[in-house]
């Protein structure tokens, strides 16, 4: 996957610039026909600790090229993987993580947490311009949507916060948005409880109560709190932006990292959009057709800073990645 520059102008269009490095065409000819095989060879896989947990089947995981998954096991002690109880702390369960080919806090340095390293620099760069020219407050907050379902978005978001959370001076907050389908905590390994909604319904909650601080330095998650009908109502109330200043003034190393919804599938993520400084867009790029993609932009154009991130992407030949160097794409 890879990120382009902040959205200024709409000209030239997202996937022109996606364009430099994925072949947009080649997917769109070949989407009913298959998957598209990838340009570079297939990266050879290491093989797994016998008791490692079995690679996860679900969509927004198999996205993710295999060269750039998170490797499982590699010279790890075999408690590695096993929680820890610390008390009032939640345990984030890094073998979930791993078997699902995200970032593993504390394990060695993959390809996946140097793509990532790389997204997150762009946005901490775009942080630092919004804050200059609006609002210090709002230039902390992020935005991680999609277009559609199953487009890698909560894969992204939970990825984004933990590498955000190895930056020695930011402490980061995910808040699960995605309030209709929350998958954020099930992610980690979490138990859900009251969260977001239930900070929205009740003017009486302190919403920093319902953060949950956990075993990962620097990271803390709010879940999505108790379903209502009226979710897109609530997010768009006044009370919102009330929750969201208090979530910011309770920390001012604190970054907030939204998984909302996709955008063409449900309301609230037009309606958070309003109140982020930047918004991260999650493509499939062997999937998402460029007029879907366009429509999602138009959803979220009330933020001025809109990154694209690209997907289960197809390198040019000859293009270098992190596979090689980290000595899973080729000699090192």
């Amino acid at each position: 996957m890879t990120v382009t520059t902040p959205k200024t102008t709409r000209e030239p269009s997202l996937l022109e610039r996606a364009a430099k490095v994925y072949d947009f065409s080649a997917h769109a000819r070949a989407r009913d026909d298959g998957p598209v095989a990838p340009v570079t060879p297939a990266a050879p896989v290491a093989p797994e600790p016998a008791t490692a947990a079995p690679i996860s089947t679900d969509p927004t995981f198999l996205a993710i090229p295999e060269n750039l998954r998170a490797a499982v096991g590699e010279e790890l002690p075999d408690d590695f993987y096993l929680p820890v109880d610390h008390g009032d702390i939640a345990a984030i369960d890094r073998g979930m993580l791993a078997s699902s080919g995200m970032i593993v806090p504390g394990a060695p340095v993959g390809p996946l947490a140097e793509e990532f390293r790389l997204i997150k620099r762009q946005l901490l760069i775009t942080k630092g311009r919004i804050a200059e020219t609006d609002s210090a407050d709002k230039a902390r907050t992020i935005l991680v949507c999609s277009a559609r379902p199953e487009d890698g978005k909560t894969f992204c978001a939970v990825n984004l916060a933990l590498s955000l959370a190895a930056e020695r001076d930011t402490e980061v907050l995910l808040v699960d948005a995605d309030v209709a389908k929350p998958d954020v905590l099930n992610q980690l390994g979490l138990s859900d409880g009251p969260g977001l909604l239930d900070a929205l319904a009740d003017t009486q909650i302190d919403v920093e109560t319902l953060v949950i601080r956990t075993d990962v330095p620097h990271l803390s998650i709010l879940p999505a709190g108790t379903k209502t009908a009226m979710d897109t109502e609530l997010l768009a109330s006044a009370r919102t932006r009330n929750v969201l200043a208090r979530l910011l003034a309770a920390n001012p190393r604190r970054v907030i990292i939204f998984d909302s919804p996709p955008a063409l599938a449900a309301s609230p993520a037009s309606v958070l959009a309003m109140m982020v400084g930047q918004v991260m867009l999650v493509v499939r790029a062997d999937r998402t057709p460029e007029g879907e993609l366009r429509a999602a932009v138009n959803l979220l154009d009330s933020c001025e800073h809109i990154q694209l991130v690209l997907n289960a992407v197809s390198f040019v030949p000859g293009g270098a990645r992190f596979g090689s160097y980290y000595g899973q794409g080729g000699s090192q």
